[in-house]
């Protein structure tokens, strides 16, 4: 899948050994936070106008993939099947309401793609709603769209001015 990744600098192996370090804690921070927060929001445009929608969310333990599930009746629905590109964006800030200088934030950015019914539907369906058990109905109702998005790149935010990338390896 192609986007346009930020570029890192380059230095020593020194250098190179603490960026895969801190590139492994930051793996650690975001699989925390995908974890621990249920819901995100999801990001689509249409016709050049920028929408956000609350979505029940899980995502997969290689951090690659997520699923949510919509009734097709919806704009997000449809903006869905119009521009396949989306934001993700899970926060902590429901448990640091005193200190927003702890509310982490994480951006995945990536493709949403309808999953038709078989098996990798199947495995969505049963992720989300083994996270979301209130789901089961709303999820093999047939009037209900579930979506994989295939991550990019992550985005994590802290103290509300560090921003670091990572991007998931497939498989």
């Amino acid at each position: 899948m192609t986007d346009e990744p930020l570029l890192e600098s380059t230095g020593s192996k020194q250098a190179s050994a603490n960026a895969a370090a801190r590139q492994d804690d930051l793996r650690d921070l975001i699989e925390r936070l995908t974890l621990e927060q249920p819901y995100a929001v999801l990001c689509t445009q249409g016709k050049g106008q920028p929408y956000g929608s609350l979505v029940a969310l899980a995502v997969t333990d290689d951090l690659s993939s997520a699923v949510f599930a919509t009734p097709m009746t919806t704009r997000k629905y449809r903006l869905l099947c119009d521009c396949d590109h989306v934001a993700l964006v899970i926060d902590s800030r429901s448990q640091s309401v005193d200190d927003m200088m702890q509310i982490e934030a994480v951006t995945a950015t990536g493709r949403a793609k309808q999953l038709s019914p078989g098996t990798e539907f199947e495995q969505m369906a049963r992720l989300l709603v083994g996270r979301h058990p209130q789901l089961d109905v709303f999820v093999r109702s047939p009037s209900t769209a579930v979506f994989r998005v295939e991550i990019i790149r992550y985005f994590h935010v802290s103290r509300f001015q560090e921003v670091r990338q990572w991007i998931p390896t497939r498989g």
